[in-house]
């Protein structure tokens, strides 16, 4: 007799962002640019995944394009305002950087702009102080990231751009 398999059902209150879960790939190299930095391609994978809390936990791990050296990584928490399209990300990243975004959820596409930002002491300078992200489910099955960045000395534009195939 076969064992019987635990899935836990996703809570009802993440239903609008069921079409995150699982393992995304970038199927292409990703851009970064930003006017203090030389221009960069780099890989990306994504990982959205649930217990049954009303909860999302992600992890993003990426890497140099050419060297494969690891890059930026981020790990958090996606929670949904009940009864309403407000989303909120709570997010920890490897530069020292802990942030929450908040925004809206429209149909397959979220729009986030940073609520709180905080920093360790001896961050590198100069200091993100925005950041925005839209992420957008694009009717080709493929998902789609736009970052964007301020710093102290830089007003917000557009630093990061990828999309990913959905890997399992």
């Amino acid at each position: 007799m076969a064992c019987p398999v635990n899935h836990t059902e996703l809570n009802p209150a993440l239903l609008p962002l069921d079409w995150l879960l699982g393992t995304w790939e970038s199927d292409e190299p990703g851009e970064g640019c930003f006017p203090t930095i030389n221009p960069f391609r780099y890989t990306e994978t994504l990982h959205f995944s649930h217990v049954g809390q009303p909860v999302i936990n992600f992890m993003f791990n990426a890497f140099h394009a050419e060297s494969k050296k690891p890059l930026h990584r981020e790990c958090g928490f996606i929670r949904m305002q009940p009864g309403t399209n407000k989303v909120a990300f709570i997010i920890a990243q490897n530069s020292g950087l802990v942030e929450i975004e908040e925004g809206e959820l429209t149909g397959q596409q979220l729009n986030l702009q940073t609520h709180a930002l905080a920093r360790i002491s001896f961050a590198k300078e100069p200091h993100v102080q925005q950041i925005s992200r839209v992420f957008q489910l694009r009717p080709d099955g493929r998902l789609e990231q736009t970052v964007s960045m301020a710093t102290d000395n830089q007003p917000l534009m557009q630093h990061l751009h990828i999309t990913y195939r959905r890997s399992s």
